[in-house]
């Protein structure tokens, strides 16, 4: 078994290893959810960082309007963000059509009235522009305006990275993601901005969480950096980026620098974004912006990255974060900037993913190699004990170091082939132990085999006291049926025999101690305990009378009847022999008892002859009395009883009438002035109607008159 195991365990090894290196979905998804896990564990903690976001939210609606909001009001929130000393202004907003408020409509406008005067002329309004309004306020402060990837639009070659771009490498722009068509921004405001950042957070095709974002998106013949990145670059007014690329692949960046700050990227140019919990403090609303008392809000913008976003849910930017947050859109593009200030990166590359395959092989084979060689349990301990070294190590590279490391699919996976090593040593265990049950089988009782089942078939020697109902049957005149019947007849006769008799001692869960010659010992209450174990013992007696009826009917053979002798009492059942043969038996005065009466069942003539115990165990039976008999090696007299027959029998008008005659009888033999000989007649009569052979029993009855006698002694 233990080749067998190896070979299985190495080759479900190979397997999960081949299915971690092609990397399905359902794995991507496990590893995913597990780095999630980790972060919720432990997420990045909030600092006041020079990053802000002026939030569009469910209260700037309801005052300023609904959106899209004129240009002329967007104008006026950029004048006031410069005023207030933000460092740069990125906006997190599409401009990709003109201004849709008319020149009428924006006439009614208290502002612009005022400042136009009364009598303005129809070609002063004609001239009103919006747009061009906007983009001088956009010229008059440092502006990052943002654009997204589409599914349809415009090329994406004229609007790209606003700085110089420095590749080492080869070529490593060439992996990042495509920008192949983009919302374009409005012309006059694109020349007016001072950057252009991409405001998509993921790529179209990667719904769902939002675990790594873009910072460079491959746009035509140029690059464009996210929005976040592009503020960043602004506010510190760097005009050159690095761009590096993995040695030993092509078109793969590893790293991008800029300034003092050095990023780790994924081969797509993303990164991994370490999230922290969702706080108001990052946010201020554009109301306030736009209110009466803007000055108040200098503590919060001078000095800051400003993002302009919204929150709004009816303007559908919001995001899940790994952390299972909902958040605006905008707001990962501040963490991202918090990260970038702070250094605090999450990584991950072909190396960390490489140990991950080795803690799998060597979790797999720990349990591989303790399970061929040791028991289940400890194979599961020194499994488990691999797998929470596994889990420690992952959790500890991540809080220190900001490292990814995969626990879950070497877990899992080594989960995986400790179940289905067990299932396959299950299958040849059980199957060795069916072998040995069949072997043994032949030899011992059921029981016994069940006992060493139990004890993983180390059985020791030794007994308990308990209360038992025994059994004996014998056939009787089995001299003569051995000298009148061949030998090769007579072998399959009496295995047929006590195959019926034994069903019907095991089918009343009765435990079949032994056959002696003719004889079968059986046992009730040991090794298992049965309640009214005296009553089940009396009904497979019962039951071996129907059984031996049916086999004389089909065995073609001469009739053979037993005898059956039942006692209930304390009996010594265990295992008894020597250390290299034992059984399981019951000894005691309660087993001798038993056999003695099953011996005098010929002396009073009847099939089934039980003490007194049984019968006030079973009292619900159909008994006859017989009388109390001096037994071989008993003090005193034994009460005993003839079993006639079941419940449905004890509750019968034939019985209850053959029961009177029979008390009747009794009290005739034990008179000596009675005649006993009409009550016999009567008994006879009533007992021939009864399904119970009970003739024998009367016949010898007037004989018995000593085992009558009144002053018979209690067993």
């Amino acid at each position: 078994m233990q080749r067998s195991i190896l070979f299985l365990g190495l080759t479900l090894l190979l397997l999960l290893v081949g299915l971690r290196s092609l990397d399905p979905g359902p794995v991507h998804s496990l590893r995913a959810g597990y780095f999630d896990f980790l972060q919720t564990l432990a997420p990045r903690p909030y600092r006041d960082l020079p990053v802000r976001v002026v939030d569009i939210d469910e209260r700037a609606l309801a005052e300023v309007g609904q959106w899209p909001w004129p240009r002329d009001t967007l104008a006026e929130m950029t004048d006031r963000l410069a005023g207030l000393g933000a460092a740069v202004i990125a906006y997190d907003v599409l401009f990709a059509e003109p201004d849709r408020y008319s020149p009428a409509e924006l006439l009614r406008r208290p502002r612009i009235a005022a400042a136009l005067g009364d009598g303005v002329e129809a070609a002063a309004l004609e001239r009103l522009d919006t747009d061009l309004a906007f983009a001088a306020a956009l010229a008059r402060a440092p502006v990052v305006l943002g654009l997204s990837l589409a599914r349809e639009g415009a090329g994406a070659g004229a609007d790209h990275l606003r700085a110089g771009l420095v590749q080492l490498g080869a070529d490593p722009a060439a992996g990042l993601f495509p920008l192949t068509r983009t919302t374009p921004i409005l012309p006059q405001l694109a020349e007016a901005a001072t950057g252009i950042g991409g405001i998509n957070v993921s790529p179209l095709s990667d719904p769902g969480r939002v675990r790594r974002v873009p910072l460079l998106w491959s746009a035509g013949d140029g690059v464009i950096a996210s929005l976040g990145l592009e503020a960043l670059r602004v506010a510190l007014g760097e005009t050159t980026l690095i761009l590096r690329g993995l040695e030993e692949v092509e078109a793969a960046p590893s790293r991008l620098q800029m300034g003092g700050y050095d990023i780790p990227l994924t081969p797509a140019g993303e990164i991994w974004v370490r999230y922290r919990a969702d706080d108001p403090r990052l946010y201020v609303s554009a109301a306030d912006v736009l209110g009466d008392d803007p000055d108040r809000l200098r503590p919060k913008i001078e000095g800051q990255i400003v993002l302009v976003g919204t929150s709004a849910a009816g303007l559908f930017d919001l995001r899940t974060s790994a952390l299972g947050e909902v958040v605006p859109g905008v707001s990962i593009h501040a963490q991202i900037i918090e990260q970038i200030l702070t250094d605090d990166y999450l990584v991950r590359n072909d190396l960390i993913a490489g140990l991950e395959i080795v803690a799998l092989v060597i979790l797999g084979l720990v349990t591989t190699v303790m399970l061929a060689r040791t028991r289940p349990i400890l194979a599961l301990a020194g499994g488990g004990l691999a797998a929470l070294g596994t889990v420690a190590a992952s959790w500890f590279a991540f809080r220190e170091a900001g490292l990814l490391v995969d626990a879950s699919f070497p877990v899992i996976g080594g989960a995986v082939n400790f179940a289905l090593l067990v299932a396959w040593r299950f299958v040849f265990t059980d199957r060795d132990k069916r072998r040995l049950r069949a072997s043994f089988a032949q030899y011992l009782a059921p029981s016994v085999l069940s006992e060493m089942e139990r004890s993983d078939y180390n059985i020791a020697l030794g007994g308990e006291l308990r209360e038992v109902t025994v059994l004996f049957s014998d056939i009787r005149d089995f001299t003569v049926l051995s000298r009148e019947t061949p030998v090769e007849r007579l072998v399959p006769l009496l295995n047929g025999l006590f195959t019926d008799l034994s069903a019907e001692i095991l089918r009343e869960e009765g435990t079949i101690d032994k056959f002696i010659g003719d004889s079968v010992m059986a046992f009730w209450n040991a090794p298992l305990p049965v309640e009214t174990h005296a009553m089940r013992a009396a009904m497979a007696a019962l039951a071996m009378r129907r059984a031996l009826a049916a086999f004389n009917a089909r065995s073609g053979a001469a009739p053979i009847r037993i005898g059956v002798g039942l006692h209930a009492g304390p009996a010594s059942v265990g295992n008894f022999g020597s250390e290299q043969r034992f059984s399981y038996s019951a000894i005691g005065d309660t087993v001798n008892l038993a056999a003695r009466i099953e011996g005098s069942a010929k002396h009073v003539g009847a099939d089934l002859l039980a003490s007194g115990a049984v019968r006030a165990a079973a009292p619900g039976l159909a008994w006859l009395e017989a009388g109390a008999l001096a037994l071989k090696g008993v003090g005193g007299r034994t009460p005993v009883h003839v079993l006639v027959g079941d419940e449905g029998v004890a509750r019968s008008d034939g019985f209850r009438r053959l029961q009177e005659a029979h008390g009747a009888l009794l009290r005739a033999l034990c008179d000596p002035a009675a005649d006993p000989t009409a009550p016999l007649q009567s008994c006879t009569r009533l007992a021939a109607r009864i399904d119970a052979p009970l003739a024998q029993v009367y016949a010898r009855l007037p004989a018995r008159r000593d085992d009558l006698l009144p002053d018979a002694t209690e067993a």
